[in-house]
């Protein structure tokens, strides 16, 4: 398993959603992938996107006033 690490901090919405999107699309299955963002939409959108997709979210952490962490492992079914 990998662990593949995005920083959008500072990218505004939907930025930080298209690149989770893309980062996802390069990886194995059973990856993770651990996205910092403080775009507020997004504490919403990447949740919401990851489990129409079939996304676990393994962690979660507020880190300051603004930035949040999600770790995120690929769904084993998607291809």
């Amino acid at each position: 398993m990998a662990i593949k690490k995005l920083d959008v901090v500072t990218q505004v919405c939907p930025f930080p959603l298209i690149e989770a999107k893309a980062a996802l699309a390069e990886m194995a299955s059973g990856d993770e992938l651990v996205i910092e963002f403080d775009c507020t939409q997004a504490t919403e959108a990447i949740p919401q996107w990851a489990a129409e997709e079939g996304h676990a979210i393994t962690d979660y952490q507020q880190i300051g006033d603004a930035s949040v962490e999600y770790h995120r492992s690929k769904s084993l079914t998607q291809h």
